[in-house]
């Protein structure tokens, strides 16, 4: 009989690529839409969240001077918001990646063409990110990129949007772009820029629509959208979007037990899976959500 030696290398190899096969994750969080959710400083200190989108500049396109509404967080047609800057550079010393989220369920936005659209890209860069403004509604610090959640008005020029924001990061630094549409495939209006290939993360809401959510202890129709979503688009980071408590949104909750043992096991098997999203700050401080998540994601 012939003896076969394996080195301790190959087991090494071979631990590795089982580890692999089951990938971590990060959490991402929307904050600003509650003033009573704690500050941005506060929400990146608690070790929970890998990534933080400031909720919403939710009035730009279309000729309008562009808007952003922190709920009860500040006041920015005082300078008040300029503060948050501490913040941002805050959660970024952790490693955290802060994004300003445009859009939102409420506001005045759209592009009209795509000249609106590079003016939109234009505004975003000088005002948020690497370019200079003296009206910087956030302060001086310089995001890490913009998230599209887009949900009213037109459908059109995002994927411009997309590719002029996107040419930026020739300029030395990246700007990442991420995106939260809707779980029914293709979302209307972020298909076209999904089909760029530009972003970086998606977090897809797998709530709100129960042709593609968990409902009920079914995890079928979330699991089928979920596949759809990896294998049709191209983005190197695929999130599961979901609501934080009941009542933030009007369906879709799922139980965190349920996450843990039914549906991580299953999505964490695609390459493309890049952790939980969760709306939002202020819900999850209410449910304990994110915490009882983390060790699983």
């Amino acid at each position: 009989m012939t003896r076969i030696l394996v080195s301790p290398l190959f087991f090494l190899v071979l631990v590795a690529a089982l580890i692999g096969a089951c990938r971590a994750g990060g959490i991402a969080i929307y904050w600003g839409q509650n003033g009573n959710e704690g500050t941005l400083e506060a929400t990146c200190a608690t070790g929970r969240y890998t990534y933080v989108n400031i909720a919403f500049l939710n009035k730009f396109g279309n000729g309008q001077t562009p808007g952003i509404n922190l709920a009860g967080h500040c006041n920015p047609a005082s300078n008040g918001c300029t503060a948050v800057s501490n913040g941002i550079r805050s959660c970024q010393s952790r490693g955290i990646k802060v994004m300003l989220s445009i859009g939102g369920g409420a506001g005045s936005y759209s592009l009209s063409s795509q000249a609106d659209a590079r003016n939109v890209a234009d505004y975003l860069w000088n005002n948020f990110l690497g370019g200079s403004s003296s009206s910087r509604p956030l302060g001086n610090a310089v995001l890490d990129g913009i998230d599209f959640d887009i949900e009213l008005g037109s459908t059109q020029n995002y994927d411009h949007l997309a590719r002029y924001l996107s040419a930026y990061s020739n300029r030395g630094r990246k700007v990442y772009l991420t995106a939260a549409p809707q779980c029914p495939f293709p979302d209307r209006y972020l298909g076209a820029a999904l089909n760029t290939g530009l972003f970086d993360y998606v977090w897809v809401q797998f709530y709100n629509n129960p042709q593609c959510q968990y409902t009920s202890g079914n995890i079928n129709n979330l699991v089928n959208s979920w596949n759809r979503w990896t294998s049709s688009i191209n983005a190197r980071n695929i999130f599961l979007g979901l609501p934080a408590a009941p009542a933030a949104a009007g369906s879709g909750y799922v139980p965190p037990n349920v996450l843990t043992s039914q549906i991580l096991p299953v999505i964490k098997r695609s390459s493309k899976y890049g952790g939980v999203m969760l709306w939002n700050k202020f819900y999850d401080d209410q449910n304990g959500y994110s915490a009882a998540i983390k060790a699983s994601v």
